[in-house]
């Protein structure tokens, strides 16, 4: 894949036109009680055995964006040698003109968008031209699929592969829809099940299992349309969900099975990993930003002092104390300087529904795919709402698996408050798929999906994988 940025030493270097000067999305104290109690009730990762081997990535500097309801991330990066990804510059942006994933502002977007980006060029000292975008848009969602195909009792070659899929992702098409992700996860040559790679096999039918996500056409459209104003290329586009699980998942969870849960600003996302493979997503229209509102209203003041009280004093769960701690605030309507006190308990009693209706949603949501309560792989959680104290005790009692608290890994370069953030892990993932980690998962070779007038295909096959 070619580099993704303006590499030419003699050219003259073009800065992002800035139309607003957005403010910077500041990082608030967790509180002392999340510093203290987030060790006893997350799991830790377990410690490896051995060294991982180093990955291979494709050569080049990546651009990334993480467009996202309450803040955007462009992180500006490389593979190293040593199998690590390395930060060379980092934008981060209050997030406007996007609502549960969805942009419905498209000058405050792309604002938002100049912004951030142009803070990451600034500081890597790049200009980025294409750039790989997270899809939360559009309503996505999870298929399955088989396609067969007839081989005449002769060997399964490569284009037998291209040619069963792209069969799959015409029976996956459907109007006002565009296709983002065809994943195969098996293959069958005749009666025999469970081939990993089918080529080089005699049979007279092969059959493939598809795992399709797709997403609105017009929301797709509409992104690609905002970024395009923002003088940006969309190359690549990926599952939220998708891109968290590869930036918190090592290699044995996403063998031996596990569920990542990103618990973002205006959506939660799921992924389903399990045999080397993403098996399924999900994705619901709720998230911190809804716990935000609910705060506001119950206590009468502005989103911003409502976020500030959450992030600073919130918690899923009652304690003992909270009835005792007073917390002030400012309501609005009043005076400056003139302030209220409310009791711990009564923020939590405010917060505490929204997250157990968030967590019950993905239950369902699990247990309608099949993926329900009869797995005990664990869950991941990962985005900015999984940072309130309590949701990982929660999670587990809901889902009724073992659960930690899932943060980027294998990257370097990100600000002391994004390497041990949460919040971060979608700007990782996508900074990995971009660079080409773990390739096994990377779309199969089909042709152009057949919306009208439709985008070029966002991710290519990966050939000669092992």
């Amino acid at each position: 894949m070619n580099d993704l940025v303006t590499t030419d030493p003699e050219a003259p270097r073009k800065k992002r036109r800035r139309t607003v000067r957005s403010r910077a999305l500041l990082p608030v104290s967790t509180g002392r009680r999340n510093q203290e109690r987030s060790e006893d009730h997350i799991l830790a990762l377990p410690p490896a055995d051995e060294p991982a081997l180093p990955r291979h990535w494709r050569v080049g500097v990546f651009g990334v964006l993480d467009i996202g309801s309450t803040k955007m991330t462009c992180l500006i990066g490389r593979g190293e040698a040593d199998g690590t990804l390395r930060v060379l510059g980092y934008g981060w942006r209050r997030s406007r003109g996007i609502r549960n994933g969805n942009i419905v502002d498209l000058k405050e977007a792309e604002q938002a968008i100049r912004a951030t980006v142009g803070q990451a060029e600034d500081a890597a000292d790049r200009r980025l031209d294409n750039i790989t975008v997270n899809l939360s848009c559009g309503h996505p969602e999870s298929r399955l699929f088989n396609a067969r195909m007839p081989i005449g009792g002769r060997e399964v070659g490569e284009a037998d592969m291209s040619r069963v899929v792209a069969e799959g992702q015409a029976r996956a098409y459907t109007e006002g829809r565009t296709v983002i992700h065809t994943l195969p996860i098996g293959y069958a040559v005749d009666d025999t099940y469970g081939i990993v790679d089918p080529r080089g096999q005699v049979c007279e039918q092969l059959t493939a299992r598809l795992h399709v996500v797709d997403a609105a056409t017009a929301a797709v459209r509409t992104l690609d349309s905002v970024l395009m104003r923002s003088e940006l290329k969309m190359t690549n586009l990926v599952s939220a969900a998708f891109a968290s699980g590869l930036s918190v998942l090592d290699a044995d969870e996403r063998e031996l099975g596990a569920t990542v849960v990103d618990m973002g600003g205006g959506t939660t996302s799921v992924a389903v990993f399990g045999e080397g493979m993403l098996r399924h997503t999900a994705f619901l229209p709720v998230g911190g930003l809804h716990v935000t509102r609910d705060l506001a209203g119950m206590l009468s003041t502005s989103l911003d002092e409502a976020e500030r009280l959450k992030t600073k004093y919130g918690a899923a769960e009652l304690s003992a104390e909270d009835s005792s701690e007073l917390i002030t605030l400012q309501k609005i309507g009043e005076a400056a300087g003139s302030l209220t006190t409310v009791s711990r308990a009564r923020l939590v009693s405010a917060i505490r529904p929204r997250i157990e209706e968030t967590l019950e949603l993905v239950r369902d949501r699990l247990d309608d795919a099949g993926f329900g309560r009869t797995g005990r792989e664990r869950v991941v959680l990962t985005g900015g709402a999984s940072l309130l104290d309590g949701v990982g005790p929660m999670a587990a009692r809901i889902l009724d698996r073992p659960v930690r608290l899932g943060r980027p890994l294998g990257i370097v370069g990100l600000p002391e408050i994004g390497a041990n953030s949460a919040g971060f892990s979608t700007a990782s993932g996508l900074l990995a798929w971009a660079a080409g980690a773990d390739r096994s998962f990377h779309d199969a070779d089909a042709p152009e999906p057949r919306a009208g007038g439709m985008l070029k295909r966002l991710v290519h096959f990966i050939r000669g994988r092992a």
